[in-house]
């Protein structure tokens, strides 16, 4: 596995520092198009998903049935665990888990968020950068860097099939440049065929939808005095903790692309400062004034330390 990533690493790098690249207000129309492409194309990806834990095979097939999503994520090894999307209700069936049903507008579990973004939006804070052209899965590819002006984000790397848009590998990177994660097309079809296999999913009975408790709308006597260029507070709750005598807290802020929660509780004599990475996501804790603050989410740990390091009280009333 270490000398998988060292490969890939050294792949990456060779794209990352291309002297080639320039920014280039059209990558970031190719790629508004490969988000159109992945939603409304019937289709079947077969791909690997590879992060520091190990790597997976799966399969992706996606179809639209009366101008609704109809799709399937199959887990190809191992135990069978499948994600269904019929409209925007998203199944879960796990090998020991009762299944269950959330609302959600795409399957996100293995795919890339990035397939989904808005570009548009994104475009005030993030250069989209031309590489060039190469190939995977025997498929001809535009290749396209995703980087945050202000550098306090991860950066991604997209290969686009030139034909249909549909992305054909996808890494995230860190500020260092390593891989973290890769999502890689290995085998696909583009096939309306395809919708006709998928014809069960629709008259399946899937399990009932789970309701997710409201968290208790409140003023907080804090708030962040410094975040990333672009994010803004999607929502926020006061929840109790099932094992504690306490509520937490939380504000959940996105860019559109990564996404990241302040949590606020009472300190207790356990708490400490604390700084955690795995994988994409970071978790740091800083204690002060009486409060444990810790952010978690798609950050690298320098920027979620600062974001916590940065949060303000006001004073009681």
């Amino acid at each position: 596995m270490k000398q998988l990533w060292f490969a890939m690493s050294l792949v990456t790098g060779s794209l990352f520092f291309s002297a080639n690249a320039s920014a280039n207000p059209a990558s970031g129309a190719l790629l508004q198009q490969m988000n159109l492409a992945s939603q409304s194309l019937t289709y079947e990806l077969s791909f690997v998903s590879i992060n520091k834990q190990g790597v997976e095979s799966l399969r992706y097939r996606h179809a639209r049935l009366d101008n609704r999503p109809l799709a399937q994520l199959l887990q190809l090894d191992g135990p069978r665990r499948e994600v269904v999307q019929r409209g925007n209700e998203i199944s879960y069936f796990e090998p020991g888990l009762e299944p269950f049903t959330l609302n959600g507008d795409y399957i996100v579990d293995s795919l890339p968020s990035l397939v989904y973004t808005d570009f548009k939006r994104l475009a005030p804070f993030y250069d989209f950068i031309a590489v060039g052209k190469t190939r995977i899965a025997d498929r001809l590819c535009e290749v396209i860097r995703v980087v945050a002006r202000d550098g306090t984000r991860y950066s991604y790397i997209v290969w686009m099939d030139t034909e249909t848009r549909l992305p054909m590998r996808v890494d995230l990177l860190d500020r260092d440049g390593e891989t973290l994660e890769q999502f890689r097309v290995i085998a696909f079809n583009v096939n309306d065929d395809i919708g006709n296999t998928m014809q069960a999913l629709a008259k399946a009975s899937l399990p009932p939808l789970l309701s997710v408790p409201a968290g208790e709308k409140t003023n907080f006597n804090w708030s962040p005095s410094w975040l990333p260029q672009g994010f803004s507070e999607i929502s926020s709750s006061r929840r109790p903790i099932p094992t504690m005598e306490m509520p937490i807290e939380s504000r959940l802020y996105s860019d559109g692309l990564f996404s990241f929660s302040v949590n606020v509780n009472r300190a207790t004599q356990a708490s400490t400062d604390q700084l955690l990475r795995t994988g994409r996501r970071t978790v740091s804790t800083s204690v002060r004034e009486n409060a444990e603050i810790t952010v978690v989410g798609e950050l690298p740990p320098q920027t979620a330390k600062r974001i916590a390091d940065n949060i303000k009280f006001r004073a009681a009333q």
